[in-house]
């Protein structure tokens, strides 16, 4: 067995895996900016809460996102570099790997806001956290559009 055999026989493996990972990233992703909102709004209220949510926080990033986002793209580059699966004179592969660097990307701010929160130097408020929890969204939005019509 050639590697390219090996790399075929794998990829419903790694395609089911990429397909798992990226729902649980995108679960960390769409609710960590909503954390950020009560975060900002609620433990401004109640000091006694501000602790419960830099642990809920804190988990959700180390525990649910940086995991899985490692998993997606380890799964994802694995199909990439299946030799036949993606025509690179295409479009789409480019739309959903630049919105794959720019959810990357979006990961990365999200963990730097909770470093802030964390160090007491949160500089957003609420409705900031609000209009940035839909940057997945439109970003899910392009992928899925570029994955399923491949134009």
């Amino acid at each position: 067995m050639d590697r390219t055999d090996l790399m075929y026989m794998i990829y419903p493996y790694a395609k089911s895996l990429h397909i798992m990972a990226v729902l649980s990233w995108m679960a960390g992703l769409f609710y960590l900016p909503r954390l950020f909102v009560y975060h900002v709004e609620q433990a401004e209220k109640v000091q006694e809460c501000k602790p419960v949510f830099l642990i809920m926080e804190e988990k959700l990033l180390k525990v649910i996102m940086r995991p899985a986002s490692v998993v997606a793209w380890l799964a994802g580059l694995w199909m990439v570099f299946t030799p036949g699966i993606v025509d690179w004179s295409m479009i789409w592969p480019w739309t959903k790997g630049a919105s794959v660097i720019a959810m990357t990307w979006f990961h990365h701010w999200l963990l730097y806001r909770f470093r802030d929160f964390k160090a007491g130097k949160n500089r957003l408020n609420g409705r900031q956290y609000r209009m940035m929890n839909e940057v997945p969204t439109l970003l899910m939005v392009v992928i899925v559009v570029s994955v399923i019509f491949k134009f």
